[in-house]
């Protein structure tokens, strides 16, 4: 029972985070009915853009920023120190209490449908707003900023929303690692990386709706909301061609088990567990995306056999069927448009151990893992990791059986899943 109790406690880091957007939370929500609201016809303005941002929230895997509107509208309210020439003399309280509110009621239709946002997420919308207010907010209503004007202004708004999205970064990749303990420099690197793509758009478009609502008031806020929202448009519509990509990759390599080359689920399990393999061992969002493409479609060189092979098991044969296998594999690839680094991870994942890129290397170990386990019986996945790490000497990499077995370990991976 105890057991049980410590496996379902969260991991201290992510306690320690929901602790802290929790208090500050409360403790904004506490000073706002202490004081009250201030400037509510601007609070109104932004809580409803926020809230429109959450309503175009967008879910799925792999997305950085799920309501980019709705984080650029935050972060410019955070930054907000005028409006059309009035000071707003709004606190850092008073920001963090409108941004969860509204986001909180952008993202009721979200939760019905069970697609809201998640802990981690809001948790991390309130620090970094949190963070970018009590940085700006006190020190411009004491006047500090009063000598910067014109581009060193703009400037400084910059500064802050960069380091605020450098935060959210760290903050992001840091419950990332807590919850699922893949590597943190690599989910670093990745958090980083969107930076340059929406995360840019999200900054640069906080920056101008500050500057031109202390401008020209809050009209300004649904003209420059509008480039933004074109922009997520974009980016939903790449996600959906990248979505049908893979599907039509899913298609395909379900070919081997429809002709009866292979058991039904093979390359799906085996893709999945290679990728958490490429997390383990540092692997980026690209070179993750092209490993799991090659491990969907690792067998598809079985179908120019004559006679199947058993089971679809290809690690037991001779090392030149499987070297023709892959080849031929490589070639329909090849054949059917995908990124060609898929084709030659396809292609050489039989070939000699320390001639192979990475992710050749874990397409293999895996593979005869999957293979070794399904057919060994009640102590299948022991026995086969235990061949793989004899078999290291030169058939697989050291580096990459070791990092199979921590995620096995680690997920309680014990056996191949069927089906």
């Amino acid at each position: 029972m105890s057991a049980s109790r410590t496996s379902r406690r969260p991991p201290p880091l992510l306690a320690l985070v929901h602790g802290c957007a929790v208090l500050l939370a409360l403790g904004a929500l506490g000073c706002v009915l202490w004081t009250g609201l201030e400037a509510r016809g601007t609070a109104l303005a932004f809580g409803v853009l926020i809230t429109v941002g959450e309503l175009n929230r967008r879910s799925g895997p792999h997305v950085r920023e799920a309501a980019p509107l709705g984080a650029a509208g935050a972060l410019s309210y955070a930054l907000l120190g005028e409006n059309a020439g009035a000071p707003t003399h709004h606190g850092a309280a008073q920001v963090v209490t409108v941004v969860l509110a509204a986001s909180l009621v952008g993202s009721v239709p979200h939760v019905g449908r069970g697609q809201g946002p998640t802990a981690d997420q809001l948790a991390r919308r309130v620090l970094t707003v949190g963070f970018a207010a009590v940085c700006f907010q006190p020190l411009y209503n004491q006047g500090t900023f009063t000598r910067w004007d014109g581009p060193a202004y703009a400037l400084l708004l910059l500064a802050l929303l960069s380091l605020t999205a450098l935060c959210d970064a760290v903050l992001a990749a840091a419950l990332a690692h807590s919850r699922t303990r893949w590597p943190f420099g690599p989910l670093l690197r990745d958090e980083l990386r969107a930076l340059l793509g929406i995360g840019s758009a999200v900054v640069a478009t906080g920056a101008v709706m500050a500057l031109a609502v202390a401008v020209a008031g809050l009209w300004a806020l649904p003209v420059f909301s509008v480039p933004l929202l074109l922009t997520q448009l974009s980016v939903r519509r790449y996600a959906a061609v990248r979505s049908t990509y893979r599907q039509t990759i899913a298609s395909l390599a379900r070919a081997t088990e429809i002709a009866g080359y292979t058991p039904a689920g093979h390359a799906r399990r085996v893709a999945a567990l290679s990728r958490e393999v490429g997390r383990e061992l540092g692997m980026s969002r690209p070179e993750l995306t092209v490993l799991e493409y090659a491990a969907l479609m690792h067998d598809i060189g079985q179908l120019s056999l004559v006679d199947p092979v058993p089971a679809g098991a290809t690690a037991v044969l001779p090392l030149a069927e499987q070297r023709r296998i892959a080849l031929l594999g490589g070639a329909v690839v090849r054949q059917t448009g995908v990124d060609a680094a898929v084709a030659v991870v396809v292609e050489r994942q039989a070939d000699p151990c320390r001639e192979q890129p990475p992710a050749a290397r874990i397409v293999r170990a895996v593979n005869a893992y999957e293979e070794k386990a399904r057919d060994a019986g009640p102590g299948g996945p022991l026995t086969a990791l235990e061949e793989l790490r004899l078999g290291t000497a030169g058939d697989y990499a050291p580096e990459v059986v070791e990092a199979l077995a921590r995620v096995l370990s680690r997920d309680c991976l014990t056996s191949p899943v069927t089906g």
